[in-house]
C-alpha cells in the first residue's frame, strides 16, 4: 500500500494562523503554528507533475519558509485562506493556475529573492 502525502501532511486554518502537523514515514514528526500576522511573503511554485506544487510561507521569525504541498490534507485550501487575508494576489493566482511550471511571489520581488529550495527538517524552505 502506497502512503500518500495527504496521509502524513495535514494543514488546518484558524483566525490566528496556519497549523501544520507533519508525520513523514520513517522520519521525525513535527508541528508548527504560523500566525497570519507573521507571514511577510508567499511563494507558489508550480511543479511539472513529478512533484507536488506547493506554497512557501516566509515569516518574520525565521529565514526558512514553511513548505506546504498542494497535495497535503488541507493543501488545496491554502490559496483561499491567503486570498481572504490579502497575503496573495488574485490575478497572480490565475496566472499560476494556468502555468505548467514556474515560481510566483507575493508581494513581487523585493530585490533578489532566491528560488525556494527544500530544507528537510521542520518542513522549511
Amino acid at each position: 500500500m502506497t502512503v500518500k502525502l495527504r496521509d502524513w501532511y495535514r494543514v488546518k486554518f484558524s483566525d490566528a494562523g496556519v497549523q501544520l502537523d507533519v508525520s513523514p514515514p520513517g522520519m521525525a514528526a513535527w508541528k508548527a503554528q504560523v500566525p497570519w500576522t507573521d507571514i511577510v511573503r508567499v511563494c507558489f511554485k508550480v511543479e511539472d507533475g513529478q512533484m507536488s506544487s506547493g506554497w512557501y510561507l516566509f515569516t518574520k521569525d525565521r529565514p526558512e519558509s514553511y513548505a506546504v504541498p498542494v497535495e497535503a490534507d488541507g493543501g488545496d485550501s491554502v490559496l483561499d485562506e491567503l486570498l481572504k487575508r490579502k497575503l496573495f494576489d488574485a490575478e497572480l493566482a490565475i496566472q499560476a493556475s494556468m502555468a505548467l511550471d514556474g515560481v510566483f511571489w507575493w508581494p513581487p520581488d523585493q530585490g533578489g529573492s532566491a528560488e525556494p529550495s527544500a530544507t528537510p527538517d521542520r518542513g522549511g524552505v
